[in-house]
Order: C-alpha cells, then sequence, then structure tokens
C-alpha cells in the first residue's frame, strides 16, 4: 500500500521546537528498548512475539517496533493501568497465567507450540481466544475473551501505538509540549503536522513532509 504520510518521519522534530528535553528523554527510552524480555522467561517470551505479530503485522522492509519487549517491560516495571475487570487477576498474573493457557491449548490441538503454528492455525487460537471459545483446564478461571480484551489486545496495541515509528506511520506528530496544537477543527493542520498523501498529491505531501520540524 502506498505511504499515507510520505517523507514524514516525526523524530525530525527531536531537535526542534516541538518537543522539550522531558519529552526528549521520554521517547530516548523508549527507542533504547533492546528486543529482548526482563520479566518473562523463554517460553512465555516466544509466545508473546508470536501473538504480537499476528495483532499487529508490520510492514516489512522497515525497521520493527519491538512490541513484545514494550509489553514485557511494562510488566517488568509493574507499570499498572489503576484499574482492571474484576474476573481477572493483576496484570502480571494475567499475562502469565493467559500465555501458557494459550500455549497449552496449541499443544492439546495441534501438538505444537504456538510460536510453531502455522498463521492460519495462530489466528485461529487468538479469535477463538477475543470470541471467549477457549477454556477447560488450562484456562482454570481466567476468562479467555476478557484476557484477550482487557489485556492482550490492549497492551499491545497501546506499546504499538507509542512508539514513534507507529506515530510516522500515521501523521502523529508526537507529545504536544510546549508548542501544542492550535488548528484543532476537522480537516485543518498545524504547519508542523504532517500532510495526507490524497490520490495525485504524493509528490506534494512528501514536499510538504520534508520540510516538518
Amino acid at each position: 500500500m502506498p505511504e499515507r504520510y510520505p517523507g514524514y518521519d516525526v523524530l525530525a522534530k527531536r531537535d526542534g521546537l516541538s518537543w522539550n528535553e522531558p519529552t526528549r528523554s521520554a521517547i530516548a527510552a523508549r527507542l533504547a528498548i533492546a528486543d529482548e524480555p526482563r520479566f518473562f522467561d523463554i517460553e512465555a517470551w516466544q509466545t508473546l512475539k508470536a501473538v504480537c505479530d499476528r495483532m499487529v503485522p508490520q510492514p516489512a522492509g522497515r525497521a520493527q517496533v519491538p512490541i513484545a519487549a514494550m509489553v514485557d517491560r511494562k510488566l517488568a516495571d509493574d507499570a499498572r493501568d489503576g484499574f482492571r475487570p474484576a474476573s481477572l487477576p493483576p496484570q502480571r498474573e494475567a499475562w502469565r497465567r493467559g500465555l501458557a493457557a494459550l500455549d497449552a491449548t496449541a499443544r492439546a490441538q495441534h501438538e505444537a507450540r504456538f510460536h510453531t503454528l502455522a498463521a492460519a492455525d495462530q489466528d485461529r487460537l487468538l479469535k477463538a481466544m477475543q470470541q471467549g471459545k477457549l477454556d477447560g483446564p488450562d484456562w482454570n478461571d481466567l476468562p479467555a475473551a476478557t484476557f484477550f480484551g482487557a489485556r492482550l489486545a490492549s497492551d499491545i496495541l497501546s506499546a504499538y501505538y507509542s512508539h514513534p515509528l507507529a506515530w510516522s506511520e500515521m501523521g502523529f506528530g508526537g507529545p504536544a509540549s510546549p508548542r501544542g496544537y492550535v488548528r484543532m477543527g476537522a480537516n485543518r493542520r498545524d504547519p508542523w503536522e504532517a500532510a495526507e498523501a490524497k490520490p495525485g498529491s504524493e509528490a506534494e505531501a512528501r514536499r510538504e513532509n520534508d520540510r516538518v520540524r
């Protein structure tokens, strides 16, 4: 698919007027996350990596957002949301139990671990989880559908869209500190926001985005 915001790189704002020093420091820490686990053991890490690949397939030929590592860091730091469904245990326990149950279900149905399955089989298991159709002793009292929505999908998508690579992909300018956004109405943008490419105007959008700082 063609780029929606051709030529746009939100990190070009790094040393400009758009971001202050606390913003730069926070984003630098996010960019420095290594694609390796600190919280999960190797089996859970392999399952998580495979789940992330199916939940958010990333474009080939582009640097990859380390989604699994970002989820792992949230758990390693025990950074909580401040709320959770009453039917789920605390997030660390929920993630450990949910990934183990998914892997056990893969073994029961396919005689193989989840990360080794074909993409179509992985998708079927994730869809069944989303629909609450995975149960049994491996899931015990952990509700599959709630785990999928409140932990798996929420944490994975939040991780992806908190990364500058995803911001560039969707034309987001990052934190509005200190410059802020002024033109808040529909179909209006500030000069430091990315220009969306319309059919036939890709070259113009690229020229505008090359100047965005």
